[in-house]
């Protein structure tokens, strides 16, 4: 997705460059010397410096065009992307074009140096601002400075142009196995389930009845009963995933906290479960409680994402909600929640949800522990608190909820393998 490019005029300030001041420096010094000396010869020396001084322009550009067009309006942590810059109404000077990064935004290069790629026809550059976001949320690559020099380099003049804002959406993590309710819908999708239909896993043989197509008859089978026997395969279905990420807590290191985590789990398992044409929805539990309703295809992915992006950048930490929304959860949904377990009142909606039969499961984000002394009551207090949360998580475990600990390196199929490698038995 790309941007149209923003037109604007702007300013020039212009000022004494650098070199200028270093050359009349050296022409003053040249003058000085001669004059206290009586030898003509340093005046001699100071010459060039006086006749590039000389050449100062007054034909300056007071305002430029510059336009900016951002090659994507949103990208991945992690990924790269550009800005593409067209500077107009320059005239015959040079043009240097710099990124000033924001906040966990990086250039490829150093900081400060013009775009590698400007192109210029005399009155127009054109180049290209290439950055790098590190985390999550929406927000600005940055500035671009603007540099506009004469032939000698006697002028500077400078305009900074804030760059347009670009959603950059959490890093999907890694998940290539899925889990699966035994209890599926009755709906096409890519899920083996017990019923016999027109699908690709073996699921037994049959006696041949009269309509049967020919195709499936077992011939082996066929030799040793003495009788007709038809193949019989596993009817694909799909199912109801809703993904619950909790913004309520953003505990732990920068670019690895809890809501890092959350929001990357979340990310990671909505794409695999579209991708095998499964229905999945997305609640984000915050003060607001934003939610989606299950659909399928990438347009469901990138909805997901702007409710995640929206919320979870909003700054609201309220846990106000005691009951998940009902609309948002499909009967015999699976319920996937990324939490770091830190909400009292998440955790009663959460045993709410399986006391009225729903299957729950949490993967468990918390990767940091309260800070403080190394005296003994701080040792005390985070014991305290470790004994605590492990007796929420065997609460949770003893109504029947799984949990899986992730710690946001390693791929989401490890902690989750125990249940994608069998059926999970679904609700009612």
């Amino acid at each position: 997705m790309t941007a149209q490019p923003q037109d604007r005029k702007v300013r020039l300030s212009w000022s004494v460059s650098g070199h200028a001041r270093r050359l009349l420096t050296l022409a003053l010094a040249g003058l000085a010397v001669a004059v206290i000396t009586q030898r003509p010869a340093f005046a001699a020396a100071a010459a060039p410096a006086v006749v590039l001084l000389t050449a100062w322009r007054r034909d300056r550009p007071e305002r430029i065009g510059v336009s900016l067009r951002p090659t994507a309006l949103r990208v991945f942590e992690n990924e790269h992307a550009a800005i593409d810059a067209t500077i107009s109404g320059t005239g015959d000077f040079s043009v240097d074009l710099l990124l000033r990064p924001a906040e966990a935004v990086e250039t490829p290069g150093r900081a400060g140096l013009p775009a590698a790629s400007a192109a210029g026809d005399g009155a127009t550059t054109e180049a290209t601002l290439p950055f790098l976001v590190r985390r999550w949320g929406r927000r600005s690559p940055g500035h671009a400075e603007v540099i506009l020099r004469d032939r000698w380099r006697l002028l500077d003049g400078r305009a900074t142009v804030p760059l347009p804002l670009i959603d950059c959406y959490p890093a999907p993590a890694v998940q290539d196995s899925r889990i699966v309710l035994s209890r599926l819908l009755n709906w096409l999708g890519e899920h083996s389930s017990r019923a016999y239909g027109a699908g690709t896993d073996f699921n037994g043989v049959r006696d041949f009845v009269p309509g049967d197509p020919q195709r499936r008859i077992n011939w082996p089978a066929t030799t040793r009963r003495g009788r007709l026997q038809l193949n019989m395969f596993a009817a694909e279905r799909t199912q109801n995933v809703v993904i619950v990420a909790d913004a309520t807590s953003d505990v732990g290191e920068t670019g690895a906290t809890s809501l890092d985590l959350a929001l990357r789990g979340a990310a990671g398992t909505a794409r695999a479960y579209l991708a095998a044409r499964d229905r999945v929805g997305f609640i984000s539990y915050a003060s607001n409680g934003a939610w989606i309703a299950p659909g399928t295809g990438t347009r469901q992915f990138y909805r997901i994402m702007n409710v995640m992006l929206a919320e979870a950048g909003a700054g609201g930490r309220g846990d106000e909600l005691d009951r998940l929304p009902k609309a948002a959860l499909p009967a015999g949904a699976l319920i996937v929640v990324f939490s770091p377990l830190l909400s009292l009142r998440l955790i009663g909606a959460l045993r709410d949800l399986r006391e009225r039969g729903f299957s729950v499961l949490i993967v468990d984000v918390l990767n940091a522990e309260p800070s403080g002394g190394s005296d003994h009551l701080a040792g005390m207090t985070r014991r305290i608190w470790r004994m605590e949360q492990q007796a929420i998580r065997f609460s949770l475990r003893e109504l029947g909820i799984p949990l899986a600990h992730w710690d946001g390196k390693q791929t989401l199929d490890e902690p989750l393998a125990p249940y994608t490698r069998k059926v999970m038995v679904g609700s009612p």
